[in-house]
């Protein structure tokens, strides 16, 4: 046989580039710190099924309440507490951050499909976000740290989603939007915070 016939066209790979590793590092903290927040949240509901009267440890102040929280209809949008989603979900996180900090390559599907879970969770959260604020009045610590993981959690995994496509045929929006992900990250976490300081300015002014 010869060099031309044995030769035989390239398959396209399947498997994902090996994930750097500062953002499997992220992934596996970020998975951590969701099952934690969730599990606490999980077991003050526990708590509060079982005591009516039960004041839940992450009751601080009148607007940093997560008892004001748990109790609304928002707390249980499918028929049973919002936090065991999280400990589904942020279980998932953490085996991916495992697998990713042990240098496991994953198929590139199986990225593409916590992409898509993580924006799903990601636009959940941002419901919650408009909920706690202009409905309920009343932030819920434990949930602020699942806010807080979320989201650059959505930023790491749309990097190593989308960098094998910028590699070969991104664009230029593309490519800026991913060069500048974290500065975009900041801004985001900036609006939130002033949206928070703005909703409650008159509390916050009592502190003073």
């Amino acid at each position: 046989m010869t060099a031309e016939g044995s030769a035989q066209p390239a398959e396209p790979d399947s498997q994902s580039p090996a994930v750097a590793p500062g953002s499997a590092w992220w992934v596996l903290i970020a998975g951590v710190l969701g099952l934690l927040a969730s599990g606490a949240l999980t077991v003050e509901k526990i708590n509060i099924l079982l005591n009516p009267s039960y004041v839940p440890s992450c009751n601080i102040n009148p607007v940093v309440s997560c008892g004001s929280v748990m109790v609304t209809p928002q707390a249980s949008v499918l028929g049973f507490p919002n936090p065991l989603i999280g400990i589904a979900a942020f279980t998932v996180v953490v085996v991916t951050g495992v697998l990713a900090v042990a240098k496991v390559t994953l198929p590139q599907w199986y990225w593409v499909g916590l992409g898509v879970g993580t924006l799903v969770g990601a636009a959940f959260v941002h419901w919650l976000i408009f909920q706690s604020l202009y409905r309920i009045g009343a932030l819920c610590p434990y949930c602020m740290v699942v806010w807080a993981v979320t989201i650059p959690l959505l930023v790491v995994v749309g990097g190593i989603v989308s960098r094998p496509v910028l590699e070969n045929r991104g664009g230029a929006v593309a490519f800026q939007l991913y060069r500048w992900r974290w500065s975009i990250t900041a801004l985001w976490f900036t609006a939130v915070v002033l949206l928070i300081l703005v909703r409650f300015r008159e509390y916050w002014a009592t502190l003073f």
